[in-house]
């Protein structure tokens, strides 16, 4: 068995510490400030940054704080929690921290069986359908596992993004898949399903609720004394509302309802955050801590160093690394990071759908003293529609007058042009090969040849009208055409979906529209390959996005 918690000299201070008249400021109405001085921090510019959150973050309210040396140095929460009742945004608030859960789930797993290991012998039981090579437990902390994510293909199979999915809705749409999109161990791709399994795995082999387990392991050691576990998104914490919307269109509150356990499903106050980011500083020399285990260096199968695992990003600032992760679910967005070696960590959690990551990464710069990243003029000729074969996946440039926007994965990468005539983002570069282009993804560990596409504007969609289905997802997909425009409809174990738009883009290579999945974001582009026969006849297609690929369907009924 694991360690269940840190050596009592490894605890963090109590939140009432940290808050103490004698090192910060606090304010209950509408903003909160905390101040320490700390060497080798930027509190000036860090200040300058968090005042600046209302206006370069607009939307209906949020928070942020940044922990130095252990101790909370600065923090803001601003705008309001619901507008209709115009009650204030709080450090005290609770929000969806959504996906960041994951590495909670990771670390309830490492305090009470030791080991992803112990659970190889049990996964076959969630996937009784699977063909070929199953991967480890380790494989799916590390979304190393190659299986589709499971929120994408709720589309596939029927769902309306605010319908209500069931906690006993998820294991059986997991338990249909036969394939996965990659050999376990070789890439990475994001997958929600993986920590679904996880979280199951462990109250079976602890035979208690995970809410439970994560209070007794990391919230209680930790000082998160209001965090809970809302896996009901119908009903969030402290009547919370999450908002749709930009400040172009205006904010409406988002509808969600869909139960999440282990891939998501805490909420927590910037408060219960901080602490948390306190204790990780509190125990960071104890290589058996949670978080160090949480945090060690992930590799691919080959030996390749990989940039996630355990329910954690790995990234660069600089040149300072930082451990951390995102939260997304409709109306919501959050991210928070750590950097050991610098002793500083930044939380940002909003209620609206703004760049969290990115806002936390300012705060960051700010807090290193590095400046914003230089912006050199966008080279003309980047513009283009190009086709991923053999992930069947279509992906789009445009370009601006100082970056480029790749249309590929679950949203838009901006892109920056390099000296040697090459964009990159971070774990990203393109490059020119050829009449097509190189997409190298590092935390992939892929490289992508993208072939260029001849786009059109219109195509015939009678001769693809028709009906469809997959053995993969026992799934069922209908087409229809009416007076040029051409729709998709989705049916399967949850029911029948809504019309969505097909648009074509190029010759038997259409793009499907959806809203989104029942998680957060639509899970990226859809792409959707007609298959001829010899004689040009439609047989069939692959249907596939980033979090979801190569899904195969055949035409049935003439």
């Amino acid at each position: 068995m694991g360690r269940r918690g840190p050596a009592p000299s490894a605890q963090a201070p109590h939140p009432r510490d940290i808050y103490g008249k004698t090192t910060a400021r606090r304010c209950f109405g509408r903003s909160w400030k905390g101040a320490l001085p700390v060497e080798d921090f930027n509190a000036g510019a860090v200040e300058a940054v968090l005042d600046s959150l209302p206006k370069t973050v607009q939307g209906p309210g949020g928070v942020a704080g940044v922990v130095k040396d252990g101790r909370i140095v600065a923090a803001r929460a601003w705008g309001y929690a619901d507008l209709t009742d115009a009650r204030a945004m709080t450090a005290a608030t609770r929000m969806p921290i959504c996906s960041i859960s994951k590495q909670f789930t990771c670390g309830t797993l490492l305090a009470t069986a030791g080991g992803p290991e112990v659970f190889d012998d049990r996964l076959a039981g969630y996937l009784p359908r699977f063909e070929g090579a199953l991967p480890t437990v380790r494989q799916l902390c590390d979304n190393q596992s190659g299986l589709r994510d499971y929120w994408a293909l709720t589309v596939l199979h029927g769902a309306r993004a605010e319908q209500e999915f069931r906690r006993e809705d998820a294991l059986p749409l997991i338990a249909r898949m036969r394939t996965g999109h990659f050999a376990p161990g070789t890439q990475y791709s994001y997958c929600n399903c993986n920590f679904r399994i996880l979280g199951e795995m462990v109250m079976a082999h602890t035979g208690r609720d995970l809410e439970d387990l994560y209070r007794e392991h990391i919230w209680g050691p930790a000082g998160m004394e209001t965090a809970v576990l809302t896996a009901d998104t119908r009903a969030p914490a402290d009547g919370v509302v999450g908002y749709e919307g930009s400040a172009d269109q205006g904010y409406l509150p988002a509808d969600n309802g869909i139960y999440w356990i282990g891939d998501a499903g805490i909420s927590a106050s910037l408060n219960d955050m901080l602490a948390y980011e306190a204790w990780i500083d509190a125990t960071r020399d104890d290589p058996q801590s949670i978080y160090r285990r949480l945090s060690g260096t992930p590799h691919f199968a080959d030996g390749t160093r990989a940039w996630y695992g355990y329910g954690l990003a790995h990234e660069r600032i600089g040149d300072v690394d930082f451990t951390g992760h995102g939260g997304a679910l409709r109306g919501f967005r959050a991210h928070r990071m750590n950097a050991r070696s610098a002793r500083l960590s930044v939380v940002v959690m909003l209620n609206h759908e703004a760049d969290a990551h990115a806002c936390a990464a300012r705060i960051a710069r700010a807090a290193l003293g590095l400046p914003d990243p230089a912006e050199p003029p966008m080279p003309e000729g980047w513009d283009g529609l190009w086709l991923d074969r053999d992930r069947g996946m279509i992906a789009r440039t445009v370009t601006d007058r100082t970056s480029a926007r790749l249309f590929y994965a679950t949203g838009p990468a901006r892109l920056l042009a390099t000296e040697d005539g090459a964009l990159a983002a971070p774990n990203l570069r393109v490059e020119r090969d050829g009449a097509g282009l190189r997409l190298a993804i590092a935390g992939e560990n892929t490289l992508r040849h993208l072939e260029p596409l001849d786009e059109i504007d219109a195509a015939d969609g009678a001769a693809i009208a028709g009906d469809y289905e997959t053995d993969e997802l026992e799934a069922r997909l209908r087409i229809e055409a009416r007076d040029g425009g051409v729709f998709a409809r989705f049916e399967g174990m949850l029911g029948q979906g809504r019309m969505e738009q097909m648009i074509p883009v190029a010759q038997d290579i259409w793009a499907v529209v959806t809203r989104r999945s029942m998680d957060a974001p639509a899970p990226g582009i859809w792409t959707f390959r007609i298959a001829r026969d010899a004689a040009g006849k439609v047989t069939g297609g692959t249907l596939g996005c980033w979090l979801a690929r190569g899904i195969g369907y055949r035409r049935i009924g003439g």
